[in-house]
C-alpha cells in the first residue's frame, strides 16, 4: 500500500556557538541531531526525516536556515499551532520563524538558488567576552579601506579551489559570487559590541567547505599587509597554485538567507 506524504519547509534562527555544526555526528551535540530529539517529542507515534537546505560547520549561526519536514501518513492539523509547540520545546538559542506546505516536486537543497553570508569582526583591541558568539575579534591593526577594494575581486566568475579544505577530486572549483562587500556592521548591534565592527557581505549559488571564511582570512591578511590585491587577483586564475592556509574564526560567521527557486 503506498503511504502518503506531507512537506514542510521550516525556516530557523539559531546561536550556533555551543553546536558542532548542522550536520548530526555521533557523540556531538549538533543541530540536526537537537531538532530531530525536539520533533520526536511534539510528534509522538508519527514518522517522520528532516533534511538540511545546507550545512553549518561548528559555531557557525544562522539568520534564516532551512529545512524540509517530511511527515508519513498523516498532515499537520495547523501549522500555526505546530509552530509555537516546536518553538516551546526547542532550546533557547534555536528558533522557528516561519514554515509552510511544499509538495513533493520541491527540493530543499537543489531549490535553493541563493544563499547569503555575512562575516561579523572588529579589530585594534580585545573585545569584551560577551561578544564571542557574534564577532571574530582581531588584536592586530588592519587597514578596511585596502579590504573594502579587495573584497571586490571576489565578485564574478572565479576559480576557488585556493580558498576550500579537503577539495575532493572532481569538485568543480569554478562558481559564480553574485556580490562581495564588506562595510559598517549595522546588522547586530549590543552596548557591548565595541564602538566600531565591520560585515562582509557575500552572496552565490552555493559555496564550498570554508569557502567564506577563508575569503574573509585572505581579507584580514590584505589588512595587516601579508597579503597583496595582486596576490589576491592570482589566487583566483583559473587552474591557480596559489595556496592559502588562513580559515578565519568561525563564530564570526552567520547565514542571512536563503532564497528559493520555488516554495
Amino acid at each position: 500500500m503506498h503511504r502518503k506524504r506531507f512537506y514542510y519547509l521550516i525556516s530557523l534562527q539559531y546561536l550556533g556557538f555551543r553546536y558542532s555544526g548542522w550536520q548530526n555526528q555521533p557523540g556531538q551535540k549538533t543541530l540536526e541531531s537537537m531538532l530531530v530529539k525536539t520533533l520526536k517529542f511534539v510528534l509522538p507515534d508519527q514518522k517522520f526525516k528532516i533534511l538540511g537546505a545546507g550545512r553549518t560547520d561548528a559555531k557557525v549561526s544562522a539568520l534564516e536556515m532551512n529545512f524540509e519536514l517530511f511527515l508519513e501518513d498523516r498532515a499537520l492539523n495547523d501549522n500555526d499551532s505546530f509552530l509555537q509547540l516546536l518553538n516551546f520545546n526547542l532550546p533557547p538559542d534555536i528558533k522557528a520563524i516561519g514554515m509552510k506546505e511544499v509538495d513533493n516536486s520541491f527540493n530543499v537543497i537543489k531549490d535553493a538558488k541563493l544563499k547569503e553570508y555575512i562575516y561579523l569582526f572588529s579589530f585594534g583591541e580585545k573585545n569584551h567576552p560577551f561578544c564571542a558568539p557574534f564577532l571574530a575579534n582581531i588584536i592586530e591593526p588592519l587597514d578596511i579601506e585596502l579590504m573594502k577594494n579587495a573584497a571586490c575581486y571576489f565578485e564574478g566568475i572565479h576559480d576557488f579551489s585556493s580558498y576550500t579544505a579537503r577539495l575532493r577530486e572532481g569538485t568543480n572549483t569554478i562558481r559564480s559570487v553574485l556580490s562581495c562587500e564588506l562595510k559598517k556592521n549595522d546588522l547586530l548591534t549590543a552596548n557591548f559590541f565595541p564602538e566600531k565592527s565591520y560585515a562582509l557581505y557575500i552572496k552565490a549559488s552555493g559555496f564550498m567547505r570554508y569557502q567564506v571564511r577563508m575569503i574573509m582570512g585572505a581579507l584580514i591578511q590584505v589588512g595587516k599587509g601579508e597579503l597583496s590585491i595582486s596576490e589576491i587577483k592570482k589566487s583566483l586564475e583559473n587552474k591557480n597554485e596559489v595556496k592559502l592556509t588562513y580559515v578565519a574564526p568561525a563564530s564570526g560567521l552567520l547565514l542571512n538567507k536563503i532564497d528559493f527557486q520555488k516554495s
